[in-house]
Parts: C-alpha cells; structure tokens; sequence
C-alpha cells in the first residue's frame, strides 16, 4: 500500500509555514499545545453561532496564533468577514472578551484580528465547508464535487483533488469517491498543496472530505 503522508507537515519549512508561532520549554510544550487547539475551537464554535449564511458556509480558512510572554495575538483570515461583522457588529470585542475570560490570561493581553482572504473558493477548508452544506441538503455527492471545482476554477488554481469517503448517498456498503481535476503533485516538496481534512455528519453517518490544491510553483 502506498503510505500517506499529511501534505502540509511534509512540506513544512519549504512552500508550507506553521500556524502557530511561539517558543515554550519542553515541560510546558503539552499545555500550550492544548490551549491553541482550545482558542481555534471556541472561534470555530463562536463563528458558527453567530454566522448566518445561506450556504451553510462558515468562512475560516485558517487561525494563526502567535504568542509573546504579555501578549496573544490570534489572526482569523476569512473569506467572508463582512457577513460576521454585519451579523454582530461588535463581535470580535465580544469574542475578545469571552476568550480572555476562558483562558484566564490575567497577565497576557489578547488581540483578534481579521484578514480576509482574495479568493476564498481557492481554500481548501472553505471548499470543505462548502461539500458538506451541499451533502447536509441531500444534493447528490457527484454535483457537490463539480460545483466545488467549478468555484476552484474562477480562484485560478493549478489543480484540484476531491475525496469523499463514507456512506454516500446513505448507500450501506461505504465507499471512497474521488475525482481530480488539473495537477496534483504531491510528491513534489517544492509544489506548494493546501490540504483539508473535514468531517460532516449527515442522517446516514459521517462522511469525510479531503480535499488537495495545488496552488503555484515547483
């Protein structure tokens, strides 16, 4: 069998960055490891309450987190922020507010800030969210994954790959579905691919969606 690997760790420190920048001794590592998966969690959680879209699309593309001795700095790059700032006006202060309590950092100030990304539709996890709205309404899996080429297409990316495991169609046997559109070069180190890894539970079970793009240079 052919071993996979997760493409963005492979590539890491060549076309590929980390999402969360800071230095912790060895005996504290576990912790603050744990509390940046708590922090993406909670704006995940909160952003899904608040956020009323039609599409059942949420918008993260990805939280970084960076971390100083007196501060936390949390940067959100959405593709769609005007629709969360019109729906709370005041809801990064809120959720400001709320993570600073959650995290009790008393003596470490924390900042949230919000990038909106040019083409959301070239990101992985918005695609993701975007299949996963369209399976949630029962549309069939194979139109999901054309439309989501299709808008992959208008963000000029080099390649696309669309995986959808599970029980499709609430078929009984599950089964793995993909379909490939350009180049994927995923043993080349120097190609640059953004992968998403997503899960959507539907009435006949949970699915997975992975999806692989290939953006630019080799």
């Amino acid at each position: 069998m052919g071993q996979k690997i997760n493409p963005i760790g492979f590539r890491l420190g060549t076309t590929q960055g980390h999402h969360s920048l800071w230095f912790a001794q060895p005996k504290n590592y576990s912790e603050g490891l744990q509390e940046d998966k708590k922090i993406r969690t909670y704006i995940q959680n909160y952003v899904q309450k608040n956020m009323k879209t039609s599409s059942g699309v949420e918008g993260i593309a990805r939280i970084e987190i960076q971390k100083r001795i007196d501060l936390i700095q949390i940067i959100i790059y959405m593709g769609f922020p005007k629709i969360l700032i019109e729906s709370r006006p005041r809801g990064i202060e809120e959720l400001q507010m709320n993570l600073q309590k959650e995290f009790h950092s008393v003596n470490r100030k924390l900042n949230i800030a919000i990038t909106r990304i040019e083409k959301p539709y070239g990101n992985p996890n918005i695609l993701a969210e975007f299949i996963a709205g369209q399976l949630k309404n029962r549309v069939s899996f194979r139109k999901a994954m054309k439309k989501a080429i299709e808008l992959t297409e208008q963000a000029d990316t080099k390649g696309i790959q669309v995986q959808i495991a599970g029980r499709i169609d609430g078929k009984e046997i599950a089964r793995v579905e993909w379909i490939r559109e350009g180049r994927v070069p995923l043993q080349t180190i120097r190609a640059k691919i953004d992968y998403c890894c997503y899960t959507v539970r539907t009435i006949y079970g949970v699915l997975g969606i992975k999806i692989w793009i290939f953006i630019d240079g080799e």
